[in-house]
């Protein structure tokens, strides 16, 4: 049996010797899992990965830091200023942080945020490529802190820790009260990884160059443009529905280049693992554990008593286009953000990414959710029934028994 490394720098997945090893990022984390991955592969031998095999192993130690931070948010604040402080004294690495954080009122009034500025290296979103800077990355906030760090890296992604300080906290597993110990033990690569897949999504326009291209996974960055947004790698779902419109959404989804059906309702949610737990579990979806190499198609309130939603494989090609039929055209939402119109001809086509969000562990792969679902979602959270009584003789109990009392 061959193994298998995922570099997740290189984003792909290629058979290694033992002598050669994958060139890529200056601190580069290499997951082993054996045999196949969701690239195209042609052995015909495919095994079950253990999700413990996945580790963080730091190929040079980490140099360069990013951290996102939540705005508006004093208690972030505080923690921001605390870790940088730390990062940049003691740990002596570089520090990145978004120009938009300095700009925050809340910041610019802070004397200690204002010191800390000019050892901080600052970035400006859709301005500054981060792929081949940032060695790691820290969050600080809640689940939309993690989706807007995702959405920087629209290549390969370096490790992300995030700690919540959020509302609900379900993709945050760390705590801030012991920071330091926690991201010494990382640097140190000392943690566990989870693989979040992402989706591969491309707005294609009618009698466009894209959508002229046959696969979606033959469709690269160069043909679109990072303005236009028409071309992202989503974290959680893509939404297509039906809009300010009083008429319901009719749109047409292909699977694989098939139309499998026409959805009738509010709209259609095609989301990752990671996702199926954020709207689609709303709209009725089952939870899929991140590490499920799935996609869940779910649908939004639909005009049809028999639409469940369904799970298809990683990596196949999903297409949704506005139905010839419809009374009125639809929008697509990538991630909550990036709302765009489409009308009949255009198309909306998704497949698996190939550069997953390695995202660190606080725990394992498996209590790290089963804790989330608890806390964050209060999954099967119930009374517990009583026992059954212990069985006395009473009138009530011998009519349970079948006995009766000779002498009545």
């Amino acid at each position: 049996m061959f193994r298998k490394k995922i570099s997740l720098y290189p984003g792909k997945c290629t058979q290694l010797l033992p002598e050669k090893l994958m060139t890529g990022h200056k601190a580069r984390m290499i997951v082993e899992k054996t045999c196949s991955a969701i690239t195209n592969t042609a052995l015909p031998i495919r095994t079950i990965p253990d999700p413990g095999s996945q580790k963080l192993n730091w190929h040079k130690p980490p140099l360069t830091v990013l951290v996102i931070k939540k705005m508006h948010d004093e208690n972030a604040l505080s923690a921001f200023t605390q870790l940088v402080k730390w990062l940049i004294q003691e740990k002596n690495m570089a520090v990145y942080v978004e120009k938009a954080v300095f700009d925050d009122a809340m910041c610019s009034e802070n004397p200690v945020c204002r010191g800390l500025q000019k050892q901080i290296k600052t970035f400006e979103e859709e301005k500054d490529e981060l792929t081949n800077k940032i060695d790691f990355v820290i969050c600080l906030g809640g689940d939309g802190t993690l989706l807007y760090a995702s959405s920087l890296f629209q290549a390969s992604m370096p490790p992300v820790m995030a700690f919540n300080m959020g509302s609900l906290g379900f993709l945050t597993p760390f705590s801030f009260q012991d920071f330091k110990g926690q991201v010494t033990q990382v640097l140190e690569g000392n943690a566990g990884l989870l693989l979040r897949y992402r989706l591969k999504c491309v707005i294609c326009r009618k009698d466009s160059q894209m959508s002229k291209i046959p696969h979606v996974k033959q469709i690269q960055r160069s043909h679109s443009t990072i303005q236009s947004k028409t071309h992202m790698l989503v974290f959680n779902e893509v939404v297509v529905d039906r809009g300010q419109s009083p008429y319901l959404c009719n749109i047409d989804l292909y699977v694989e280049g098939k139309l499998v059906t026409t959805v009738q309702g509010d709209g259609l949610i095609i989301s990752t693992p990671t996702g199926s737990t954020a709207y689609a579990v709303a709209a009725g979806a089952s939870m899929v554990h991140p590490n499920v190499p799935a996609i869940v198609i779910t649908p939004i309130c639909p005009h049809s008593l028999s639409f469940r939603p369904v799970v298809v494989p990683a990596g196949v090609e999903i297409k949704i286009m506005v139905s010839p039929e419809a009374r009125n055209s639809a929008w697509v939402s990538l991630d909550g953000r990036n709302r765009q119109e489409i009308f009949e001809g255009d198309s909306v086509r998704i497949t698996t990414a190939q550069y997953p969000v390695p995202s660190v562990c606080a725990k394992d792969q498996m209590d790290d959710w089963f804790e989330s679902l608890a806390e964050c979602l209060h999954w099967n959270v119930r009374k517990p029934q009583k026992p059954m009584p212990t069985l006395i003789d009473s009138p009530s109990t011998n009519s349970l028994t079948g006995n009766s009392d000779s002498s009545s």
